[in-house]
């Protein structure tokens, strides 16, 4: 948050674009981490040649001319998560949806909103746990 407050988010979404323009053409699986995971969902909608979209944390606007062509989707959130609420992930998966990603969305009651970070107060190991297996079963089939 310290970069994106220092260069601005707009910065750090141009910086993330040139990183991974010349890799477009293989096909990626983006992913992030909570504001990672913002910037990973708008490279994703933007790659015609993305194989898949991994979501730690954090979600995105998403266009109203969005458009994918079964993109497969997951996210995993903290359930309730202070940056990522109920009302909004609900709008966020039929949003989804309706730009035509497979999306599916794993909530862990109880958790922080960075509950994989084993460094941070939110942890919770069984959370994280789980969600590193569901996760790599999702990478493994893309």
């Amino acid at each position: 948050m310290a970069i994106k407050d220092a260069i601005g988010k707009d910065e750090l979404l141009l910086r993330a674009v040139r990183a991974v323009a010349p890799l477009s053409e293989r096909g990626l699986v983006y992913a992030g981490f909570s504001l990672g995971g913002s910037i990973a969902q708008t490279l994703a909608l933007g790659d015609t040649k993305a194989r898949g979209l991994l979501l730690l944390h954090g979600t995105s606007d998403i266009a109203d001319d969005a458009a994918t062509d079964g993109l497969p989707v997951q996210l995993h959130v903290a359930d309730p998560d202070p940056f990522e609420p109920h009302d909004w992930l609900n709008a966020w998966y039929l949003r989804m949806g309706r730009a035509g990603a497979d999306v599916e969305v794993y909530r862990y009651p109880g958790a922080g909103h960075i509950y994989t970070d084993p460094d941070l107060p939110d942890y919770d190991e069984e959370a994280a746990e789980s969600t590193w297996k569901v996760a790599l079963g999702f990478l493994d089939e893309l």
